[in-house]
């Protein structure tokens, strides 16, 4: 069985730094995109970055400039640094990562969600 582990969420003052990470584990032969998504209160789900396997990024226009996505493919690992944070940055951060088990076809996976919260 696959899943996605995130961890690195909590609480920081404006202007600060975040580091969220998401590991995938279990039965896994591929993993292509891997990427980062946030919901606010109220809000939809939106894209806030991805990265190939090949490492080519894409980000929100929202976040550009202050976030950095990256990827370990030796650890299934994706990371997402997040600088001078805003109050609108406060969301819940799902990974999410297109996977392909052992002996099964490519589909998507999410992570559960962890909560980064931006105030003074």
């Amino acid at each position: 069985q696959v899943q996605l582990v995130e961890s690195g969420g909590g609480l920081v003052q404006p202007g600060g730094s975040l580091r969220v990470s998401c590991a995938a584990s279990g039965r896994i032969f591929n993993i292509n995109n891997m990427g980062w998504y946030r919901q606010g209160p109220g809000k939809q789900r939106e894209l806030v970055a991805d990265i190939t396997r090949g490492g080519r990024t894409n980000y929100a226009d929202s976040v550009k400039g202050r976030f950095t996505i990256s990827r370990d493919t030796t650890k299934n690992t994706v990371y997402l640094q997040m600088n001078s944070l805003k109050p609108e940055d406060t969301a819940v951060y799902y990974c999410n990562a297109m996977i392909t088990p052992r002996g099964e076809y490519e589909h998507a996976y999410w992570g559960q969600g962890t909560q980064v919260t931006v105030s003074s």
